[in-house]
């Protein structure tokens, strides 16, 4: 393949449009020498390309595309991997993913306006659109996705498409992710799941790149998400410097899930080098950028469960001696909520819609200790999580108890008694009702009775403050597993009532035909004495006043006495009847 620039004229391959939609000029296709499609890359400077390792190979000169630039032809300039930026995919001693980043050198430059700048932002929740090229759209194509959060030990993001359609496919390896709010690039696409039906794709975001090909810094744009001051010095192996229990339930916190408390408050005094040491090791190592291949190596320091997940948090703020305003900008900064400036930060963060998980340290060192607790528990009321860490165990922390655990704990307690008191008062009384009276609706009702029984285990213990919930608010039961608890009864109840309705009309009916069939019966004078017709009409009727009726039975009971009746009289026998005939029919 020849080096420089060529055109090469592709109606069908072209992608440039207008508009929104339109073929990014940074989006360069990457075409192998046999003319198959490797991946797509992004351009982050007129010479360079970041795509995925696992779409070049470390030797390999490919071709790059440049779909999107202006003009009916389509450029190509060859391309090869710029020196050492090469991280092929390996896996860790969990088997996570991590690499698979590439930074490839073009033989010729294109213009800088064509080229990009990677984003740091917070990533989780945020709706995105990734560009690529696969074979069967090999002009480009946008996919939209949400982030759902981080995955392995190597910082990549999971994304969940809008549909089954939406997920990243060959041709999207190394494509540009895109944040939908500020049409910033945010990451790379590195690949779909490799299990059938997996449904998701995955990314690297700026930070994790960044961890990777340190040369790629100089076109990521954002400030870092960790303060400077809370930064671990270079990982040594000194066992002195962990405080192995305090690093489990940082780690513990950090990881997140579903079990884990929104707020977390620290004590770091300034005196306590083991714990400083601690804590900042913990930040590090949960930021995708800090965290490298060498920060969790030696073995003293990787024990297990004191390592939290590469991304684990989304930012860590320094807060001694710093006023609450400016500690807002950064948050928000991070949020990336940059429109409407003219707005306070707070206000903007109180609109916002996605969420980070935040450390502050040394909250009560700060300018405004009581305000910047108010801005906690702002955030914390829009779902944020937020680690506090404090240097004494004064006024300030217990302010911040009562602030961010206790009052929000009662008021969360309160919120779930007053839902399973609606539950149990409401569709549970019902449900009990109706089960006295008939049956019949199998699974659902099975269903729905195993979880109103946990509903009214939860509620006696909730307000007698027993079991699970005899000690301190704060310090209480996972209170999401109960609203999830909540959340079950409250979808599986009314289905039941519902069949269980239609099932005791279903009987009131069949109580309003059994009446008339009964009175047509002994009206009917040419029938006499029928012992077999009164058995079905007494089961019939004990059927339909049992307690609960099955319904289904006496439906059929009902039935049977019901085509007694309705069927044809047979005419009484005459004399002729049962003595032979002649051909002509005269009786001999």
């Amino acid at each position: 393949m020849a080096s420089g620039v060529k055109w090469h004229v592709m109606e069908a391959d072209g992608g440039i449009g207008t508009g929104p939609l339109a073929t990014p000029p940074w989006a360069v296709r990457i075409r192998r020498a046999n003319g198959t499609i490797a991946g797509s890359g992004i351009l982050l400077s007129p010479d360079r390309v970041l795509t995925c390792a696992h779409v070049v190979g470390r030797d390999e000169e490919v071709t790059a595309e440049f779909v999107g630039a202006h003009g009916p032809l389509v450029p190509e300039v060859a391309a090869r991997v710029a020196g050492e930026a090469y991280r092929p995919e390996v896996r860790d001693a969990n088997g996570d993913p991590v690499g698979d980043v590439a930074l490839l050198a073009l033989d010729r430059p294109r213009p800088a306006a064509e080229a990009t700048s990677l984003h740091r932002v917070s990533a989780p929740g945020r709706a995105v659109r990734m560009y690529g090229f696969p074979a069967a759209y090999n002009g480009g194509l946008w996919l939209p996705a949400t982030i759902l959060g981080g995955c392995g030990r190597d910082g990549q993001v999971q994304l969940e498409p809008s549909s089954p359609a939406g997920v990243a496919r060959r041709g999207f390896s190394g494509g540009g992710v895109v944040d939908l709010a500020t049409d910033k690039v945010i990451g790379m696409v590195l690949a779909s799941s490799p299990e059938e039906g997996g449904g998701f794709s995955f990314m690297s975001p700026a930070e994790t790149i960044v961890q990777h090909l340190r040369e790629v810094r100089r076109w990521v744009k954002g400030r870092t998400a960790v303060d400077e001051e809370l930064r671990s010095a270079a990982a040594g192996d000194d066992q002195s410097l962990l405080d192995r229990p305090f690093a489990e339930r940082l780690a513990r916190w950090l990881r997140g899930g579903p079990a884990a408390r929104q707020v977390k408050i620290s004590l770091v005094p300034d005196d306590d080098p083991v714990r400083t040491a601690t804590l900042r090791r913990a930040i590090t190592l949960a930021d995708r950028e800090l965290r490298s291949r060498f920060s969790t190596g030696p073995p003293s320091l990787d024990s297990p469960g004191t390592v939290p997940a590469a991304g684990g948090l989304d930012l860590a703020v320094y807060a001694t001696g710093r006023g609450t305003e400016e500690i807002a900008e950064r948050i928000a900064e991070r949020m990336d909520l940059l429109q409407h400036r003219e707005l306070p930060a707070a206000q903007r963060i109180a609109a916002a819609a996605v969420t980070i998980t935040l450390v502050v340290d040394g909250v009560d060192a700060a300018a405004d200790p009581a305000s910047l607790i108010g801005l906690l528990a702002l955030l914390t009321s829009r779902g944020n999580r937020v680690l506090l860490v404090f240097r004494s165990a004064g006024d300030h922390l217990e302010h911040a108890r009562r602030e961010l655990l206790l009052r929000p704990a009662l008021e969360r307690r309160a919120r779930l008694a007053g839902r399973l008191e609606r539950i149990a008062l409401g569709p549970g009384r019902e449900l009990d009702g109706l089960m006295a009276r008939v049956r019949g609706a199998g699974d659902l009702t099975d269903k729905a009775v195993d979880v109103l029984i946990s509903v009214m285990a939860a509620r006696a213990e909730l307000d007698a403050g027993q079991g699970a919930f005899a000690g301190p608010p704060e310090d209480g039961p996972d209170l999401a597993r109960y609203e999830r608890m909540a959340a079950r009864a409250e979808r599986r109840l009314p289905p039941a009532i519902a069949v269980l309705r239609e099932l005791l009309d279903r009987r009131e009916e069949l109580r309003g035909e059994l009446g008339p069939y009964r009175r047509l019966y002994e009206e009917s004078a040419a029938r006499g004495e029928d012992l077999a017709a009164d058995e079905l009409y007494l089961a019939a009727y004990r059927s339909l006043r049992e307690r609960p009726c099955d319904v289904a039975e006496a439906q059929a009971a009902v039935r049977r006495f019901r085509d007694l009746v309705d069927r044809p009289e047979q005419p009484a026998p005459g004399p002729l009847d049962g003595q032979d005939r002649d051909e002509g029919g005269t009786p001999t």
